[in-house]
């Protein structure tokens, strides 16, 4: 009933003329044929692309005909074509000024709370802080947010934001935040217990960010929970790494530093 034994030859390699060509775009989810690896596109050139399994492993795999399973059928992964050219843009969105030029900082300061919400806010927002001249200081906690803007003395001009970790009613932060009434401070928060949860679950390939009992270290938690065997340095580099622009962060951060940014920009 059958031409030939139906489980001769290579399966993974058909026969020529017979594999579709897919553009190996970002996320794009396909399997190494001959190792089994399993990953998502995060970055092709015209000779390789690159793999990122769910756990974050990476690995090179040269752009073979044939050579990966698409849906479980033999696919030739290619290189995307390029985008057509426009105005470049900036991490967070904004169209990138080009040559820009180091300019004097405004007296106008925007504060986070710690270093790890710092390095996030630069890493998307950093072109459009530079063009402005804004600077971003970090508090390493809000408990002393009353003194420190007392010293940093606001007033038309000077202008301080403030984003605060965790600002949901009944909250630390927002008893402590409710005690900042001058017109030339904005307090604003976003309703997550650590930067960490700004950037979208996606962005990282897990399910969603775990709760974490009351009394565990909410940042320990979160390691054990996703079975990352990391301290929390190396995993909130792993964090970090995962983001390259505005789209990766959830909406109540990208709204908040924006509405700062605004705010210390403002001419009085």
């Amino acid at each position: 009933m059958y031409e030939g034994d139906v489980l001769a030859g290579n399966w993974r390699r058909p026969g020529k003329g017979k594999i579709p060509k897919v553009p190996a775009e970002q996320d794009l989810v396909v399997e190494d044929a001959d190792s089994g690896f399993c990953g998502a596109v995060v970055g092709c050139d015209k000779e390789a692309v690159t793999l990122e399994d769910r756990f974050g492993n990476r690995r090179l795999f040269p752009l073979a005909p044939a050579a990966f399973l698409l849906e479980g059928k033999p696919v030739t992964l290619v290189r995307p074509a390029a985008a057509p050219a426009g105005p470049r843009r900036s991490a967070s969105g904004s169209i990138a000024v080009e040559g820009l030029r180091a300019r004097v900082a405004k007296e106008s300061r925007i504060y986070v709370e710690g270093v790890h919400d710092a390095a996030l806010v630069e890493k998307i927002w950093g072109h459009d802080l530079r063009v402005e001249g804004v600077v971003v200081e970090y508090l390493e906690g809000v408990d002393h947010l009353p003194a420190i803007v007392a010293e940093f003395a606001p007033e038309p001009g000077r202008r301080l934001g403030v984003l605060v970790d965790h600002l949901v009613p009944g909250s630390k932060e927002s008893r402590i935040a409710a005690e900042i009434t001058s017109p030339d401070v904005l307090v604003v928060g976003h309703p997550y217990i650590d930067i960490w949860q700004a950037v979208k679950p996606s962005v990282l390939r897990i399910p969603g960010w775990p709760d974490v009992p009351r009394g565990v270290p909410w940042k320990e938690g979160v390691i054990a929970a996703l079975g990352w065997r990391m301290e929390p340095a190396d995993a909130w580099r792993r964090i970090l790494g995962a983001v390259s622009t505005y789209t990766d962060l959830e909406p109540e951060l990208l709204g908040r530093v924006e509405e700062l940014i605004d705010f210390v920009t403002e001419t009085p």
